[in-house]
């Protein structure tokens, strides 16, 4: 085939695709009014859920299952991302909030997750998501909850605390590469500021080539980024997409201490979605330390249902002092047989036990 008829069958493939893509939007926009008369006739209040991880991992199943290249399957579920995100901002005014500002990794999660079509809003603070989410200011938030390398993110676990009506609806994986911006060379640095997790997931190669710089911690990789493009002989860890967005060198690429660097997040929202059949939840709860054995019997329900325990860590519940939080992650969905029963035996050892929400889990 010469280059004139491959492209006149391009185009032609072009006018189609368009027509079927507007064609699926439309029967999105069905689904949404179905979805509205439903909540009318049960009497419900709101708008339905245009986010759904359950459909979500289906449609993506279903095009990887479907490919045959020689698009990757990566590729396929990168264009179909993008055709969602476009269909939900038909139905609804979406906004999604993240820990700012914009070029963090929370930014990057959250266009990985929900695409280029939607409203993104940024909060200085973990806390401050969370508490929009609860409070309905935005349709979503998504924040950081565990690094494969730093560990739990104590800031979203004490913000649980402070916000327990928030849902969980969903996780989000994003392989984390961490650099060194600045308008200065290496030798030239005096300063450098970061997100405390990046701190940690670069402490290896800081104490081996910057090891008289002042590490200042900030509430953002971003926000380091900003700071360091204003400010004289300084730098930021963060990502490559903030050097482009903040016009700062690479002066020093992937100084992680590990190169398969994870960062987990969670989607919220008012609730949680349907059981997948392979899904995971989160509990909150305290126990009567006064009891002997107290977290160690309640631990025991989850052995007792064949449970398994993928997460544990604790905070200080801030109710009085050495009273711990517990936070326990589990296989299976709050639904499921096994887990409500596991939740009705638990109860005897534990005080404030609180679902944070199911969601399907996610491969990464």
């Amino acid at each position: 085939m010469d280059l004139d008829a491959a492209r006149g069958k391009i185009s032609e493939v072009d006018r189609r695709l368009v027509e079927l893509l507007n064609e699926r939007a439309r029967l999105s926009l069905s689904v949404g009014a179905a979805k509205r008369q439903s909540l009318k006739e049960q009497g419900a209040i709101g708008e339905p859920e245009v986010y759904v991880p359950t459909q979500e991992k289906r449609v993506f199943e279903k095009v990887r299952g479907l490919n045959q290249g020689p698009l990757s399957g990566e590729s396929v579920c990168a264009i179909y991302r993008e055709i969602m995100s476009a269909s939900i901002s038909l139905q609804s005014d979406v906004s999604v909030g993240y820990l700012g500002p914009p070029g963090t990794f929370s930014h990057q999660a959250a266009l990985n997750r929900f695409g280029d079509s939607l409203a993104y809003v940024p909060y200085p603070k973990i806390e401050d998501v969370i508490a929009a989410a609860a409070k309905e200011e935005i349709t979503y938030g998504l924040v950081p909850i565990e690094n494969s390398t730093f560990g739990a993110v104590v800031q979203t676990l004490d913000a649980f605390v402070d916000q327990p009506r928030v849902r969980i609806r969903a996780e989000v994986y994003l392989p984390v590469t961490q650099s060194l911006l600045s308008r200065y060379q290496l030798s030239a640095i005096r300063k450098v500021y970061s997100h405390p997790q990046a701190f940690g997931q670069s402490r290896q190669w800081l104490d081996q080539n910057l090891p008289n710089a002042l590490r200042i911690e900030v509430s953002s990789t971003a926000k380091a980024a900003e700071l360091a493009a204003a400010e004289t002989y300084t730098a930021a860890i963060s990502s490559e997409v903030c050097a482009s967005m903040y016009q700062l060198d690479v002066v020093a690429k992937d100084i992680t201490s590990t190169k398969d660097n994870t960062t987990r997040f969670f989607v919220l929202g008012q609730s949680s979605d349907l059981p997948t059949g392979d899904d995971k939840s989160l509990l909150m709860f305290t126990v009567d330390h006064r009891l002997p054995g107290a977290l160690c019997g309640a631990l025991d329900v989850f052995a007792k249902y064949k449970i398994n325990q993928t997460a544990i860590n604790s905070r200080p519940s801030r109710q009085r002092q050495w009273h711990y939080m517990f936070f326990v992650e589990i296989v299976g969905h709050e639904l499921d047989d096994n887990v409500a029963h596991a939740l009705e035996d638990i109860k005897s050892y534990c005080l404030d036990l609180v679902v944070l929400g199911s969601y399907p889990r996610q491969s990464y």
